[in-house]
């Protein structure tokens, strides 16, 4: 038995980048020299259809999970198909929510190609639970959870771990900056940075010293903790999400989240319980080694395989094969 009892829905953040509709918006914000642009990098567009054992992996291995979320941009990841062959009767329990929807009254920040952006505006999904856990689309479940994992207490776990502030990428970011200033006469846009992004949301409310970080994992939030600061701070909100392409100054939905659940007390520390892995130029037993790591250590609950793209086709089979035999299914 679960002893939490609220319901708990999730979110997947999904875009087909090979879409040609989506890919000709998107350049149509890319003009000359800004096509290098270091947060429009192809890779974080692209789609194989890795969404679909996604979503197989929590209706089979959470099921207490209520409803279903699929964010997406005017697109269909035609999910429905593979869920009716599995989970019948889960059907009713999966919804596409377009852009559109959760930037009601933001119109003029769209098209947003910023995943930070678009988490910044999850919590206005209509009918979302106060309790929801954010996956990426590349993000999977391996073994049956419980409702704990995600929330204790009614209250978000947060996974990860305390870090000191990330001082050397930042000096190092702004000694080359200068230097493209001074001396070649250039200002040239700061390669965004997952951690920077993260220390951004904690310097933002006052940490000094230390920030919490989080990985590639499923994480929980609450709704109500994001309603909150952003109707309370409608200007950090609009100053966060004008970048169309992530921003080396955004901060992180989660990280701001995660700060402010500690700042009002809540201590559901957990490790990220996950597994990474970037199949990209690695050994050739790369691939067996993490999916044989999944399956012997039983506290890894989460896999997380990013830019599969990238990788050679043999090693995209093997991940999809590998997947296959976890979830049971022949996709």
């Amino acid at each position: 038995m679960n002893s939490n009892t609220a319901p708990i829905d999730i979110v997947v953040a999904w875009v087909d980048g090979s879409d040609p509709i989506l890919f000709k918006k998107r350049m149509g914000y890319l003009k000359g020299e800004e096509k290098k642009h270091p947060g429009a990098a192809a890779t974080r567009f692209h789609s194989l259809e890795e969404v679909h054992f996604c979503v197989l992996s929590i209706l089979k291995f959470a099921p207490f999970v209520r409803k279903l979320f699929i964010v997406t941009d005017q697109q269909d990841p035609n999910v429905h198909a593979t869920v009716k062959k599995y989970f019948p009767n889960r059907i009713s329990d999966i919804r596409i929510v377009d852009h559109t929807e959760i930037f009601e009254g933001y119109e003029s920040y769209l098209p947003s190609f910023n995943s930070i952006c678009i988490s910044n505006m999850l919590w206005r999904i209509k009918g979302l639970a106060d309790q929801f856990v954010y996956f990426n689309d590349d993000v999977f479940l391996t073994r049956p959870v419980r409702s704990e994992v995600w929330f204790k207490k009614g209250r978000p776990v947060l996974r990860g771990k305390w870090a000191f502030p990330p001082y050397e990428r930042l000096l190092w970011d702004g000694i080359k900056a200068r230097i493209q200033k001074t001396f070649l006469g250039q200002t040239q846009e700061r390669v965004s940075s997952f951690q920077v992004n993260q220390w951004n949301a904690a310097h933002k409310l006052g940490f000094t010293y230390r920030y919490f970080r989080s990985g590639h994992t499923p994480l929980a939030l609450n709704k109500q903790t994001l309603k909150t600061f952003f109707e309370s701070h409608p200007r950090i909100l609009k100053e966060n999400i004008k970048h169309r392409f992530r921003n080396y100054n955004q901060f992180n939905t989660v990280a701001l989240a995660n700060h402010l659940e500690y700042t009002s007390g809540n201590r559901n520390f957990a490790s990220s319980q996950a597994v990474y892995m970037q199949p990209h130029q690695r050994g050739d037993d790369y691939v067996d080694r993490k999916f044989t790591q999944c399956e012997n250590d039983k506290n890894i609950l989460f896999l997380c395989v990013q830019s599969l793209d990238l990788a050679s086709k043999s090693d995209q089979d093997l991940v999809f094969k590998k997947m296959n035999q976890v979830l049971e299914t022949q996709l």
